[in-house]
C-alpha cells in the first residue's frame, strides 16, 4: 500500500515550486511580445504580478531543496555526485540572483539579459536535479 509521509510531501511541495518558478518565467517569455503590443507598461505590470507568485514559490524551493539535503546520507555518496550538487547549488544562485536584476534594472538590455541568464539557469538547476535523483 502507499504511504503518505514526509518524503513525499517534501518532494511534491519541491516538484511544484520548481514547476511555478520555471514554468512562468517560460510563459512570460512567450506572452513579453503580445503584452507590448497591449501598451508599453503592460509587460512590466503583468511582471509585477507574476512576482508576486514567483518569489514565493522560489523561496519554496530553496527551503524544500534545503530539507532535501538534511535528508541526505551524505557518507554514502560518491564525489560526482557532491560535485553535481554543488553546480546545482550555483545555478539555483545564478538564477534567483539573475531574477532579482532582470525585476529592479530598469535597463531593456540588462533585463533582457538577466531574464534569459534566470532562465536557463533555473533549467540547468532543474537538469542537474534530475541527475542526482537517477
Amino acid at each position: 500500500m502507499v504511504e503518505l509521509d514526509a518524503d513525499s510531501i517534501r518532494i511534491s511541495l519541491h516538484v511544484l515550486a520548481v514547476s511555478v518558478w520555471i514554468g512562468g518565467q517560460l510563459i512570460m517569455a512567450a506572452l513579453v511580445p503580445v503584452l507590448r503590443v497591449a501598451g508599453p507598461e503592460v509587460p512590466r505590470q503583468a511582471a509585477n504580478r507574476f512576482g508576486r507568485v514567483a518569489w514565493p514559490f522560489f523561496a519554496l524551493a530553496v527551503l524544500t531543496g534545503l530539507w532535501n539535503l538534511v535528508e541526505l546520507d551524505f557518507d554514502g555518496l560518491e564525489t560526482s555526485y557532491h560535485v553535481t550538487l554543488g553546480i546545482k547549488m550555483l545555478a539555483v544562485a545564478v538564477s534567483g540572483g539573475a531574477a532579482a536584476v532582470h525585476s529592479l534594472t530598469n535597463s531593456p538590455r540588462l533585463r533582457a539579459l538577466t531574464g534569459a541568464l534566470a532562465l536557463v539557469a533555473a533549467l540547468a538547476a532543474l537538469f542537474l536535479g534530475v541527475l542526482l535523483v537517477t
